[in-house]
């Protein structure tokens, strides 16, 4: 166990820096029943070496999917806009590409699907995300029985991950090579 968050997220994501990544999401995704039956799926726009995300987005959106991505907020929390395609995002706050048009931040609660960027996942269903606490608030806003899952790489998925009470569980671990699901407490 990690003797603290901070702690976990230097040595996780350091590890990630140093690993090659191959981590597109879209066929894994595209196995899935659940991204089968969605008709809206919040998702994120990937930066750097997290799980890569576009070739999903296009995919979702090709198949006649809506798509929504977040906006993010001066306070750290983050609204919700419907992707119009890749090419269409705006910069917004600390170099992400966002929608245009901002729904709001209930416009989460409207996903069928929620897949959100994680650092690492616990097998208990802990997400260590970057520690701003915007998907925290974010995932709280979600509809009871939306299935909630973290995009990371197999080796971050862990046995245990340092937690606080505000933090929201994540149902499973979408990995470029597999959907894994995660144990969760019995109040979920």
């Amino acid at each position: 166990m990690f003797p603290s968050k901070a702690a976990a997220r230097q040595h996780l994501l350091s590890a990630r820096r140093a690993r090659p990544h191959t981590g597109d999401l879209l066929e894994t995704a595209q196995a899935q029943p659940e991204v089968q039956a969605a008709r809206r799926i919040a998702l994120y726009v990937s930066m750097g070496a997290e799980p890569q995300t576009g070739a999903l987005i296009d995919w979702l959106l090709a198949t006649g999917r809506e798509v929504l991505l977040p906006i993010l907020y001066a306070d750290n929390d983050l609204g919700w806009g419907v992707a119009p395609g890749a090419a269409d995002l705006v910069p917004g706050r600390l170099g992400l590409r966002e929608p245009p048009a901002d729904l709001g931040p209930d416009a989460i609660a409207t996903a069928d699907l929620v897949i959100c960027p994680a650092v690492a996942v616990a097998r208990d269903g802990v997400r260590l995300g970057r520690g701003g606490g915007s998907y925290d608030r974010a995932l709280a806003r979600v509809s009871p029985g939306t299935p909630i899952w973290a995009a990371v790489y197999d080796p971050e998925v862990v046995d245990e991950l340092p937690s606080d009470t505000h933090d929201h569980l994540v149902h499973a671990a979408l990995t470029p090579n597999r959907l894994i699901a995660l144990r969760r407490s019995a109040d979920d």
